[in-house]
């Protein structure tokens, strides 16, 4: 028995590296994208923001926001318009991303303690631009106005104490957790290169039953009087442990070479990975008995896979999605992987926490493998006599 497993093991082994396009699918394409992402987020944080001025008061006190605006770290200040409109311009052609308009009658206003309004407008067509600008315009208005006010309080002979106590009654101060320097690379870099892997794994567990019956050696299979379940089996802990040995790299290069943060510990993630493929596996071998051909399956596999990352909760929160596919969302094995995935990576959530994650994956696994047995059980079995 465990010779004829073998068997069948090193057979399907065989067949998958025969397949050059399957072959280059599952082992290279996650670690080029793995690459590919790494030099796309390997800045971390948006830097060098284009930021443009229009300064219409020209006094010393929109001199010096001017000043200030050109030392804040993550905006590059790359053109003085003269006017309003000149700015819009910048801006509609994507040659500034932030507006900064200092009114006329900023220094009068300051002078006589009324509050002067400095107008910012940021192109809200790219959000994490929009987001990062309005982030950094916020922290710098914020410390600006209250300078500005008390030297203006203090040039009128108010004690400057006084004058802080004025601006700065309150002190607000903001602290990241987890993600202190709120750094891309940490956040998207290697959810997207396993998001990357687990399409691959997806598309190669689609051909799991109808790559066999689809064979024209599956009426040998048929003639030899193995049995179907011993037959299925042993493929599918073929594909899985492919499937983990092809993370493994990603997880090095992440961990290892990239110093990626894993607050939770790498045999928690190991273990969620493994849960996870296996769910994977099995909704790609119920799509494998659903499929007529091996080209229906490969599609049923990507129509699930690719939107799969995108409802997973991972880039846009599932409190934020419609009631309907929060509740829909469940039972998709992506969402309960990257999930988890973003505790482990940032916090240190523990193994009580983590639980229903493993439950919730192995019960997809369950109900997928045992749907697949009973739709292809017909067909399998007058395959086999």
């Amino acid at each position: 028995m465990l010779k004829q497993t073998l068997a069948i093991m090193h057979r399907e082994i065989f067949y998958m590296w025969r397949d050059k396009g399957l072959r280059y699918i599952l082992l290279i394409i996650p670690l080029l994208t793995l690459a590919l992402f790494y030099a796309t987020y390997h800045l971390q944080v948006m830097k060098n923001i284009p930021t443009a001025i229009v300064d219409l008061d020209q006094s010393a006190a929109s001199r010096q926001i001017v000043s200030m605006l050109e030392e804040v770290d993550n905006l590059q200040v790359v053109a003085y318009p003269e006017s309003y409109p000149q700015l819009q311009q910048l801006i509609e052609r994507g040659d500034a991303v932030v507006g900064v308009v200092i009114p006329e009658n900023l220094a009068a206003h300051t002078a006589l303690r009324r509050q002067g309004q400095v107008y910012a407008v940021v192109d809200g067509s790219n959000l994490v631009y929009a987001t990062n600008a309005v982030s950094d315009l916020l922290r710098t208005t914020r410390t600006m106005g209250a300078e500005l006010g008390v030297k203006s309080l203090v040039a009128q002979g108010v004690h400057i104490d006084e004058a802080s106590n004025v601006f700065l009654g309150a002190d607000f101060r903001e602290e990241a957790w987890f993600n202190p320097t709120l750094n891309y690379a940490h956040f998207l870099l290697l959810a997207l290169a396993l998001n990357i892997w687990q399409q691959c794994c997806m598309l190669a567990s689609c051909m799991n039953i109808i790559g066999e019956t689809g064979r024209k050696s599956w009426y040998q299979i048929k003639m030899s009087g193995i049995s179907k379940t011993r037959l299925f089996t042993a493929k599918s802990i073929t594909h899985i442990t492919v499937f983990m040995l092809m993370v493994a790299p990603i997880y090095f290069i992440s961990f290892g070479v990239l110093k990626l943060p894993l607050a939770g510990g790498i045999l928690p993630l190991l273990l969620l990975t493994f849960f996870f493929i296996v769910a994977v596996h099995s909704v790609g071998t119920l799509m494998s008995g659903l499929a007529r051909n091996a080209v229906d399956a490969s599609r049923l596999g990507m129509a699930t896979a690719l939107p799969s990352f995108v409802v997973s909760g991972y880039t846009w929160p599932l409190e934020a999605m419609h009631p309907f596919l929060q509740t829909a969302v469940k039972i998709v094995p992506q969402t309960w992987f990257f999930q988890g995935l973003n505790y482990l990576t940032f916090k240190d959530p523990g193994w009580e926490f983590m639980l229903p994650f493993f439950g919730a994956l192995a019960l997809i696994a369950v109900i997928c493998y045992g749907a697949a047995a009973i739709v292809t059980g017909g067909p399998v079995r007058r395959l086999l006599g």
